[in-house]
């Protein structure tokens, strides 16, 4: 059972404090701007990542993060009115990162067009995150995007064209608190060669139009784990960041370990030792969970103590 703890966010358990949690960072091209809002977001996720400056490229703060310990980056960024990242101008400077510097570098896309595909493909980065959404009330509601499903799955195809790592996300719950496109998204991504599926949970964020609703329902999101790792049961599925927190996330976490899912991010109190009690090695690391392709090509932290009660 693998377990991550990149950079993203400050974090630490009494099973596990990362020793370098500046290994893997999160940049945005964008600064805190996002032409879209989102209903669920609000650019609020931009707030936590390292922008851009003024006068400086994309190569210049990866080699100023390396300088800080970073070994690799998540390039994002607000979306376009399209519904895209604007990676295009950046994506010159990943060779140079990759090879120069020695780093690792995923991006978020957002929907792909064949420009951008064929951009991704020519600057060889280590693979591409986005939503997938199953429907259409949800693109246009959550997103405000005049898309419907068929773009994201045919985002999927375009990647998949040009031989990209994909590594595509279900936000469950994504539609206010309830599931509405979950379950198209999975057979879409079922349709294509991706490296890892990532399921995050709804968390209703202060200061946005969902902040009052409730997160979705722990027994539906639990039956989707047990949907996912079935209909794709040769594919990683791992359990991303976004997930609610306090003993909900407990309850999230131990369902994913008991129902095969392959990896958790940031796993709550005691579930490391739990995996252990149920058969597994847990592997730790300071990646995202994007890069379970990595495997042991990355440093593993394979001696960590457990304290157990009593």
């Amino acid at each position: 059972m693998e377990f991550y703890a990149p950079g993203l966010k400050r974090w630490q358990t009494a099973e596990w404090t990362p020793a370098r949690p500046d290994r893997f960072l999160p940049v945005s091209v964008t600064g805190s701007a996002c032409a879209l809002q989102c209903d669920h977001c609000q650019a609020k996720v931009l707030d936590g990542m390292i922008s851009v400056k003024a006068g400086e490229d994309l190569f210049d703060l990866a080699r100023r993060l390396k300088e800080r310990g970073s070994d690799g980056l998540l390039v994002s960024g607000g979306s376009t009115r399209a519904g895209g990242v604007p990676l295009l101008s950046h994506l010159r400077h990943v060779p140079r990162i990759r090879s120069e510097l020695g780093m690792r570098v995923i991006v978020h896309s957002g929907v792909v067009r064949p420009a951008l595909a064929a951009a991704l493909a020519d600057s060889e980065v280590d693979g591409v995150m986005l939503d997938i959404i199953g429907a259409d009330e949800t693109i246009r509601d959550v997103y405000h995007l005049d898309l419907t499903a068929a773009d994201f799955e045919r985002s999927l195809a375009l990647l998949s064209e040009r031989q990209l790592r994909i590594i595509p996300h279900i936000v469950l719950g994504l539609h206010y608190g309830r599931f509405l496109g979950e379950r198209d998204a999975l057979e879409m991504v079922a349709r294509y060669p991706v490296s890892t599926l990532i399921l995050v949970v709804l968390v209703p964020l202060i200061g946005t139009p969902m902040s009052h609703l409730p997160p979705p329902p722990v027994d539906e999101v639990i039956g989707f784990f047990e949907e996912a790792r079935l209909r794709l049961p040769t594919t990683r599925v791992n359990l991303g960041c976004a997930r609610p927190m306090g003993p909900v996330k407990g309850v999230l976490d131990r369902a994913a370990v008991d129902l095969g899912l392959n990896g958790i991010a940031y796993p709550a109190e005691g579930v490391i030792e739990y995996a252990r009690s149920r058969g597994l090695q847990p592997k730790l690391y300071e990646w995202c969970c994007s890069m379970s392709w990595a495997g042991d090509e990355a440093e593993r932290l394979t001696e960590v103590s457990v304290e157990v009660p009593g």
